[in-house]
């Protein structure tokens, strides 16, 4: 499989995952709304309790202070001067003891610029004094400013400042906690995200369950597309198996349509398939007929040039046409010999099987090719021992003659031509015909067994050929239940020929 194909995630995953991130973004969408809802509501509910305790705070009297730890209240402790001196009083009548002051609750006042008093309320309503470095920020809070939250040693606050009515010298400082809030906030934060992450978790996994079932009929037309695209059409038609399931092939539906439209495709390949079968079939039954009916003629022809040269005393011209008329007829009776023995291994007629020597036969081809052309070197390599297959005589003495032929005739003069035997892994002979010629142009090579293809624009020689003996050599090899390969490049090229051993 090519790698940039099998990096490309399935379609379910990206279903899925996209599903997963719709629903993380309304997650998101939804929380930060109802976040800033949430907030928007808690902020205002605490501004306005800053407010009610700024005012307490403002009218406080001193004699109106209960009794808290600390101070004393009431009117023992007041200045005659009220709530207009209210930051020249004790700690025990300051503003912090006005009535409905919640825990938490700090005040400064801040009197021509000096701090008068200063504390906080803790969790048991006991007053306790502020640090000096949260009474430096408190006293630069403005007066009559909007309410503005400060970071204090003593945690994070909403202050806002006030002067009092008839003396604006004197302004009072006030501060409710807003831990509560953040507290509120960080838990309703939490909340949010840990069920937006069940819920895309759950959304996940029943969605990808979900898409994987609905997905299963696209899956199955895809088994089917894969099946044709690996299917050896050159060899095979496409069976009943090759086709979409009725319930896949509904056009009514999206995979049903896509479905239904490979079936119709696959009827058309059939079709075209039977049609080539059919058109195969004539021509080799033409070929065998017109192979078969020329050999009287042939016959008759090289009968009748027989006979005028035993008869007639022939002129050098007349003998030179008797002699063309006799060599034409030999290689045309080669061609008919050949296309006779490819229609009989087309239609499936079994070889004659004995016990041939591999050995001997090589050896006996190698040394007829030296004589018939000496020009090339010539090499054998055979083992000691007989190397012995099954099948017939005749057609595997072929195969090494055509390969023997096709390395002289395809080859420049003094080509070294090597023919090799020996043993293969899986009880096999191995035939090997090497050469270090120019080698097979590689855009011919893949169809190199078909044919009528001639191998003369590949590789160098002038012997003209029929473009039939590798096909014929593949086809008898093939009927011997062996396999034939070819590998070349310049310099080099070994056919290679594997027969099961007897």
């Amino acid at each position: 499989m090519n790698s940039s194909f099998a990096s490309a995630p399935r379609l379910r995953t990206i279903l899925t995952a996209i599903l997963v991130g719709m629903l993380g973004v309304a997650c998101l969408i939804i929380g930060l709304s109802s976040f800033l809802t949430i907030k928007n509501s808690l902020e205002s509910q605490v501004s306005e309790r800053l407010d009610q305790t700024s005012h307490r705070a403002m009218i406080f009297k001193p004699e109106d202070a209960p009794v808290r730890n600390g101070g004393a209240g009431g009117a023992d402790g007041a200045n005659a001067e009220g709530a207009q001196n209210v930051c020249e009083t004790s700690a025990s009548s300051s503003p912090l003891n006005a009535p409905g002051q919640s825990a938490g609750t700090l005040t400064v006042c801040v009197n021509n610029g000096n701090v008068g008093f200063s504390g906080v309320l803790d969790s048991s309503g006991d007053l306790q004094s502020l640090s000096e470095a949260d009474v430096a920020q408190l006293k630069d809070v403005p007066a009559e400013a909007t309410a503005q939250k400060v970071d204090l040693e003593v945690g994070n606050y909403l202050v806002e400042a006030h002067a009092l009515p008839n003396q604006p010298q004197t302004v009072v400082v006030t501060g409710i906690p807003l831990k509560d809030m953040n507290n509120t906030l960080a838990t309703l934060v939490a909340v949010m995200a840990g069920g937006s992450l069940a819920v895309m978790v759950i959304a996940g996994l029943l969605g990808s369950w979900i898409i994987r079932r609905t997905m299963r009929p696209l899956e199955r037309v895809s088994a089917v597309a894969a099946g044709v695209a690996q299917a050896d059409l050159e060899s095979q038609v496409l069976s009943r198996a090759y086709r979409v399931q009725p319930r896949d092939s509904n056009p009514r539906s999206e995979v049903g349509a896509v479905g239904f439209a490979l079936n119709q495709m696959l009827g058309n390949v059939q079709s075209a398939l039977q049609a080539r079968e059919k058109t195969e079939n004539q021509m080799r039954a033409f070929i065998a007929d017109a192979s078969h009916e020329l050999r009287t003629p042939l016959a008759a022809i090289k009968g009748y040039s027989d006979l005028l040269r035993w008869t007639e005393n022939l002129s050098d011209s007349g003998e030179q046409s008797v002699n063309r008329i006799e060599s034409q007829t030999a290689r045309m009776s080669r061609l008919v010999e050949d296309l006779l023995l490819l229609a009989r291994l087309d239609e499936g007629k079994q070889p004659v099987f004995e016990a041939v020597d591999l050995s001997e036969m090589l050896a006996e081809s190698t040394f007829d090719m030296q004589v018939a052309a000496p020009n090339h070197r010539w090499t054998l390599n055979i083992p000691d021992d007989p190397v012995e297959v099954r099948g017939d005589r005749n057609q595997l003495q072929q195969v090494i003659s055509n390969l023997l032929s096709n390395a002289r005739k395809h080859t420049a003069e003094g080509t070294h031509v090597t023919a090799s035997l020996g043993f293969a892994e899986g009880g096999f002979a191995e035939v090997r015909i090497s050469d270090n010629g120019e080698g097979i142009d590689s855009e011919f090579i893949d169809k190199i067994f078909d044919r009528f293809t001639r191998a003369d624009v590949a590789r160098s020689g002038d012997a003209g050929t029929t473009g039939l003996g590798l096909p014929i050599v593949r086809a008898i090899v093939e009927a011997h239940g062996g396999s034939i390969d070819v590998q070349s490049r310049p310099g080099e090229t070994v056919f290679k020929v594997l027969l099961p051993l007897a």
